[in-house]
């Protein structure tokens, strides 16, 4: 049940200035040019739906709180099991058409009111077959501009299709390493594609010469696939020396861009938050980036963790203690990155910018300066991932913040008051949630974790759950309005699946009176290989 906490009781972490005064309602960033959006009414164009990083469909008013009960699942597609690899690529939805990548390299497009498939591409065309660091998954969401879809992969390429065909327009490697891949979502702006470069090198174990990878946020232009200008996040790793086993050690690296940007078109200003080092100290590490998005120079930056050293290895206590886990004296790394999707609004004339921290703290910013305004201590800091804190993105409406917490016992989602951070309400992953439906019956893997990020409509905010729950809560009030299992099998348009999780990185999407989501995200309750993970489609 939700929660109305008293002010003595909030948990607060109050810095420098704050701001009493009332949200302005309707904030401009959620109308017209500021949103980017140039596809017809009710279209979900682009990962945060618009450059503020909103995920709010502001249009839609066919699903509202009264009316939510009466969702029921249209349709399901199912997207192949692979071990290992997780279905999350968001989808969006133009003009009646559906774009959503797959776990096994395909991009599909999709009829959004019946998921039969009207084109395919297949990315591996370009990438190649699979290699002994990469995958084919697609793992990102794509951003729709006039007759093209963009999207990256996890090789590191970034891809522009004829949306109406899939016929390729052009294909570009935006990164060189051979760890590299794409997590965050592209962002489309004046003639550009922005995105962040991300790596899978934090994963690898003590006989890995650890390691070169460097962060990086690119513009490339949408019409050719070059790349614009480049910032790096990590100065170039050198040799420094020789690990414990023998293996070379170089540093500094990491720095590695998880999440989708926000762009202010006012000010030409690109917001974006970055990952911990994997060897060494030094860098952009765990700090917000504002970036001119004209030439890449930086406008402020804040970082928020200067010694944080971190990869898989550290969840290994012989690791840690023969050396390969440095400043670690146990299982005691950190890992407190910012993978979250900042969210830009207005209050009383004052743009601000948030981002929520794996510490559990969402950070408020004055956009223009990089004052802090504001911090709440929303979840709690847990060592070696951070999954105590928050994830990939929440929602503005134009009144309230939404944020989810992920493994904070329980997850928690939160409507804050953007000028202050107050509490508005808060509601706990519901206790029963492992107790029935399909993750009842492994009560050793069920999470009460609140995965996606967050997405809201007029009236009502939708977020996901490791119990593999998919639920609509009340934006007034914070009650659970109408929940569905997807731990169960479908008889999907082209085949049968079985959900699992709900998925990270992305939310639901909600477009024109339909609700998509996607479900096959950790934990990954059991099923047989020919069961895909599944992609659903909700509607009155």
């Amino acid at each position: 049940m939700p929660h109305t906490p008293s002010r003595n009781r909030k948990r607060r972490l109050r810095i420098a200035l704050v701001l009493m005064s009332a949200v302005v309602l309707g904030s401009a960033l959620l109308t017209g040019a500021a949103r980017g959006d140039d596809t017809g009414y009710g279209d979900w164009a682009s990962w945060s739906k618009d450059l503020a990083g909103s995920r709010y469909a502001a249009d839609e008013s066919r699903i509202t709180a009264a009316d939510v009960s009466g969702l029921t699942l249209k349709w399901a597609f199912q997207l192949p099991r692979i071990p290992n690899q997780m279905g999350k690529s968001q989808p969006v939805v133009v003009g009646g058409t559906l774009y959503v990548g797959s776990t096994d390299g395909k991009f599909y497009a999709l009829d959004a009111h019946t998921g039969a498939t009207r084109w395919v591409f297949d990315a591996t065309t370009v990438a190649g077959p699979n290699t002994q660091f990469d995958t084919d998954s697609l793992w990102d969401g794509p951003v729709v501009h006039d007759d093209r879809v963009f999207f990256g992969d996890h090789r590191g390429f970034l891809y522009s299709l004829d949306r109406t065909t899939g016929a390729l327009r052009w294909a570009t490697l935006l990164d060189g390493h051979p760890m590299r891949n794409l997590t965050g979502s592209p962002v489309y702006y004046h003639g550009r594609i922005y995105i962040g470069v991300s790596s899978q090198e934090s994963g690898q174990g003590a006989t890995y010469p650890c390691c070169t990878f460097r962060g990086s946020v690119l513009a490339v232009d949408a019409d050719t696939g070059a790349i614009a200008w480049r910032y790096y996040t990590i100065p170039q790793p050198q040799r420094v020396g020789t690990w414990p086993n023998g293996v070379p050690e170089y540093a500094p690296s990491g720095g590695a861009v998880w999440g989708t940007p926000a762009i202010d078109s006012r000010t030409d200003t690109l917001y974006v938050g970055t990952g911990q080092n994997y060897s060494g100290s030094g860098g952009d590490i765990d700090s917000i980036l504002a970036l001119s998005a004209v030439d890449g120079s930086v406008r402020w930056k804040h970082q928020f963790v200067n010694a944080d050293t971190w990869r898989y290895t550290c969840w290994d206590p012989t690791a840690v203690a023969g050396g390969f886990c440095p400043g670690a004296t146990s299982f005691t790394a950190l890992d407190y990155d910012i993978g979250y999707a900042p969210n830009m609004f207005s209050v009383h004339g004052r743009q601000l910018v948030g981002f929520g921290q794996k510490t559990g703290v969402y950070h408020v910013y004055d956009a223009v300066t990089g004052q802090v305004v504001w911090e709440d201590q929303l979840g709690h800091p847990v060592p070696s991932g951070g999954s105590g804190g928050i994830r990939w993105g929440g929602s503005y409406d134009g009144q309230k913040l939404y944020v989810a917490t992920y493994q904070a016992g329980p997850g928690t989602l939160f409507a804050l008051e953007p000028g202050t951070g107050d509490i508005i309400w808060q509601t706990p992953n519901p206790s029963n949630g492992c107790a029935w439906g399909g993750a009842s019956a492994y009560p050793s893997l069920c999470q009460l974790a609140l995965t996606p990020a967050v997405t809201s409509s007029p009236g009502v905010v939708y977020e996901g759950s490791a119990d593999g729950k998919f639920r609509v809560f009340s934006a007034d009030t914070g009650q659970v309005l109408w929940e569905y299992d997807t731990v169960r099998d479908f008889a999907a348009v082209n085949g049968p699946g079985r959900g699992s999780a709900m998925s990270g990185n992305g939310g639901a999407v909600v477009a024109n009176g339909m609700v998509y989501v996607q479900s096959g995200y950790y934990p990954f309750y059991p099923s047989s290989p020919d069961k895909g993970y599944v992609l659903l489609a909700f509607g009155l």
